[in-house]
């Protein structure tokens, strides 16, 4: 087949597609989002098999295990962070097993370009005791997703696929192969193995523990984990893994010796071709994106005394944020290149901005001016577009921890004695991990205010469509328990600006639990509709 150029994120997403997917499922997230975009797109409407965004990561996972319990093959996507709300079902399949290809795709995000961490989802895998592949290339990537669904069917487990944003959001050539059909359905699996009563996830368990030596001989015989041994620099090696190759291979043409080194794309990590690098070498680099995972392991299970380990706990490579060619060069001793210093141009600083016309840009305005009256109070606030208000000219809010946190957080405020105490929160994002919290809310009638700014979408991360907005957002918090005199719906516009501060400072006045809904359809989803064909 003709080669194609693709994101990271769409060679991941027609592979699925071309190894006979049945259904996916995905929550938006950068790096991640791209994979389920594509794969609406070529599913042509869902004519083809099922795609869809999930109303969070957890749902997600249980939705693609569930098409796994019918015995289809099915793939869930998301971004590192995504795995944490997800980790309960994640951990659990391993235990479960697959009956149909079951393939997990993390997207990390080295450098925290667009997320509160930037966690090693390498961890994960190695906790549940399961595969993991980690492509160095847009063409690894597309043929590790494609093996992984027959990965998973063989040794009955899911399996993941681990990207970086590098890799996710850079474009590059990919050859296809011949598309595989769908699956009849393999049998079901047996009901004794998906009920996971203590006695059943003892003996499970045990059967995963059984399939770990034969994890280890495919991570060792896959030639995706390749030792090349070097007849002239024997006194240094290098340990490299996914991107990170690139990098390694881009600036080694420098080296007056090209060192023996070990690529790694495959875990559990290859001990035996370890041990053959090993006696070869004095001192080991090891280069790797995101945790010193690989250099912790190596350090852990090898005889390395007389020998040097170098990587990022000795600081040869920084601890945090995307490696670059530079920062390889440099590990490997090779000279600093050094650009032109610009002195004379001063750039003004432009930190992110709310669009023009935002509805968040009216409301923060209102919650401001009512919050002049409470010195002592406390927005709580959550993630999405509107996690912006923590910046100039706003500076409306003073936390953000993760999805769903406003909401908890302005509970325990209350409870430690915050007057007033205001969650901000987006349509989605209540959908997605607000809607237990504000249960709690509820039933304790905590002296809070929750602010849902409703704009009808998942904007931050491109539109998508939410699952917590309109009318049916009304009816959910009703019958949540949200006393209809305190459930208010004000629409952010300047024209409204006195009533709605009106509107506020009544609800913070108000001791018990109150809902004020901010609604106004995004800009950015507005416009797409009025540029879309009819």
């Amino acid at each position: 087949m003709e080669k194609i150029v693709l994101l990271g994120d769409e060679a991941v997403a027609l592979a699925a597609v071309q190894a006979g997917l049945s259904a996916a499922y995905s929550y938006p997230g950068t790096p991640a989002s791209e994979i389920m975009e594509y794969l609406l797109r070529l599913s042509e409407g869902g004519k083809n098999y099922r795609a869809e965004w999930s109303v969070n990561e957890k749902v997600a996972y249980e939705e693609a295990l569930g098409v796994s319990f019918a015995g289809k093959r099915a793939m869930v996507s998301f971004k590192h962070v995504g795995l944490n709300v997800a980790a309960d079902p994640f951990i659990n399949s391993a235990i479960t097993g697959a009956n149909g290809g079951l393939v997990v795709v993390v997207a990390d995000d080295p450098g925290m370009h667009s997320s509160q961490n930037e966690q090693d989802s390498r961890y994960y895998a190695d906790f549940a005791r399961i595969i993991c592949l980690e492509p160095t290339n847009h063409q690894e990537a597309y043929d590790m997703t494609r093996e992984a669904f027959d990965l998973s069917e063989r040794f009955g487990i899911p399996v993941m696929v681990r990207l970086v944003t590098r890799l996710a959001h850079s474009r590059s050539s990919v050859e296809p192969r011949e598309p595989r059909p769908q699956n009849e359905g393999r049998p079901y699996g047996n009901a004794q193995d998906w009920t996971l009563l203590p006695a059943n996830a003892r003996r499970r368990f045990k059967v995963l523990l059984d399939h770990q030596n034969s994890l280890q001989e495919y991570s060792e015989e896959t030639n995706y984990n390749q030792l090349v041994l070097s007849s002239k620099g024997k006194k240094f090696g290098v340990v490299v893994s996914g991107i990170a190759y690139n990098y390694f291979k881009e600036v080694s043409a420098y080296l007056p010796l090209e060192p023996s080194y070990l690529k790694v794309s495959t875990y559990p990590f290859p001990v035996k071709k370890l041990h053959q690098l090993l006696p070869m070498v004095d001192e080991i680099l090891v280069i790797e994106e995101g945790y010193p995972f690989i250099e912790r392991f190596i350090r852990g299970v090898s005889d390395i005394s007389g020998k040097t380990i170098r990587g990022k706990l000795d600081g040869s490579l920084p601890p945090s944020g995307e490696l670059t060619p530079d920062l390889v060069a440099k590990a490997l001793g090779l000279p600093e290149r050094v650009g032109l210093k610009v002195t004379d141009i001063k750039l003004a600083n432009r930190p992110p901005q709310l669009c023009s016309g935002c509805p968040h840009i009216d409301t923060y305005k209102a919650l401001n001016e009512a919050l002049r009256e409470f010195p002592r109070g406390n927005v709580f606030s959550d993630i999405g577009c509107y996690t912006l208000g923590a910046l100039p000219p706003f500076q409306a809010i003073k936390t953000c921890v993760c999805m769903g946190a406003s909401i908890s957080m302005a509970k325990g405020g209350a409870d430690a004695g915050i007057y007033p105490s205001v969650a901000v929160i987006g349509d989605s994002t209540f959908a997605h991990s607000g809607i237990t919290p504000l249960l709690d809310a509820v039933y304790s009638n905590t002296n809070m205010t929750v602010i849902i700014l409703d704009n009808g979408t998942v904007a931050m991360t491109g539109t998508q469509p939410s699952f917590g907005t309109g009318e049916p957002l009304d009816r959910l918090l009703i019958g949540l328990g949200i006393d209809k005199n305190h459930l208010k719906v004000i629409v952010p516009l300047p024209r409204n600006h006195q009533e709605n501060v009106k509107i506020i400072k009544e609800e913070l006045d108000y001791e018990g639990i109150s809902v004020i809904i901010a609604r106004r359809e995004c800009i950015q989803s507005l416009g797409e509709k009025k540029r879309s064909p009819k």
